[in-house]
């Protein structure tokens, strides 16, 4: 492998389907994962299964095969389908599997999209949808996420987590109103929990973009894209832009907001202990306790180890 080749591949994936006994596959996925030296975090409820791991692409490879066959998990996952994409570095510094109520928490545990969820739109068909003026474009995600980018025309619901959904559509939407709903997400899971939810509360027609926001960026090319900024991800890239490149947000590790370059350059941002969204807020305690860990970070740096929690791309400045 040439050394202009990102070594390791990343596999975001999930699956509802229902799994009665979901507690007792949390060992067998744990040991594959291990024994292939694969790190990530892995959520297991009786609704299904998701996470996101890394590790050579062989191993990765060779887990998701043995998810999807394997006589253990009785066909659960013979149809999982995952995203892919490359890095230079790990993005984890452990493997989790972990037993979860929900593999993605709203909190109603009514909804079961399992049962019924939202019309799937491929990528290549959802800017047509969103462009309907009849259609409102809904991001289901974090206000933080949002943040960073989102769809041209997009309504941010303003959530700080997503167990707030419900309490949005109930203060802000009219099934009587919006008759077609266009939602999207990262990489599918939250849509189809949110489709499902508001079927349930009786909107006519709901959409969801199918492989989310990733496959979008993945599939469209950039100068047909609606996208505007970056999407943000749950691990040590931060944030990816078209054709999942890695982008230029970074993160903060004390609040764990992800910043742009202009929010790096801030006075208040200091690598590892604080920027412009939480310096205010921090106590002084907390200010020395950050402040020993990243002294902690920067050593383990020179060591050439890994300081388990730290940020590959700002800890070590």
């Amino acid at each position: 492998m040439s050394s202009s080749t990102p070594k390791y591949l990343t596999a975001a994936l999930y699956k509802f389907v229902a799994l009665p006994n979901y507690a007792a596959l949390q060992p067998n996925i744990h040991a594959a994962c291990v024994t292939h030296k694969i790190k990530g975090t892995i959520l297991l409820a009786a609704e299904g299964i998701n996470g996101t791991i890394a590790g050579l692409p062989a191993d990765i490879h060779a887990v998701l095969e043995f998810l999807r066959t394997d006589a253990a998990f009785e066909g659960n996952f013979s149809t999982l389908e995952h995203k892919e994409s490359y890095t230079d570095e790990h993005p984890f510094y452990r493997m989790k599997v972990k037993l979860k109520k929900e593999i993605v928490t709203m909190g109603v545990p009514s909804v079961n999209p399992n049962n019924t969820v939202g019309t799937y739109v491929k990528p290549e068909n959802w800017n047509a949808l969103i462009a309907d003026p009849d259609v409102m474009v809904l991001d289901t995600r974090n206000d933080y996420e949002v943040h960073i980018g989102t769809f041209k025309g997009a309504v941010n619901p303003e959530t700080t987590t997503f167990r707030e959904f419900p309490k949005y559509v109930a203060q802000n939407l009219d099934k009587t109103k919006h008759k077609k709903v266009a939602m999207f997400c990262t990489g599918g899971i939250r849509y189809e929990k949110a489709s499902s939810y508001m079927l349930e509360q009786g909107f006519e027609e709901v959409f969801h973009l199918q492989g989310g926001i990733l496959k979008y960026l993945e599939t469209v090319p950039e100068e047909e894209s609606l996208w505007q900024g970056e999407c943000f991800v749950f691990d040590q890239r931060v944030a990816v832009k078209h054709g999942l490149e890695v982008g230029e947000f970074d993160q903060c590790y004390a609040c764990r907001m992800p910043l742009s370059p202009q929010e790096l350059k801030s006075p208040l941002y200091t690598a590892g202990i604080s920027c412009p969204h939480c310096y205010d807020s921090l106590t002084e305690e907390k200010k020395k306790s950050l402040t020993e860990r990243q002294k902690q970070v920067i050593l383990a740096k020179q060591r050439g180890e890994a300081h388990i929690g730290g940020n590959k791309k700002s800890n070590v400045s």
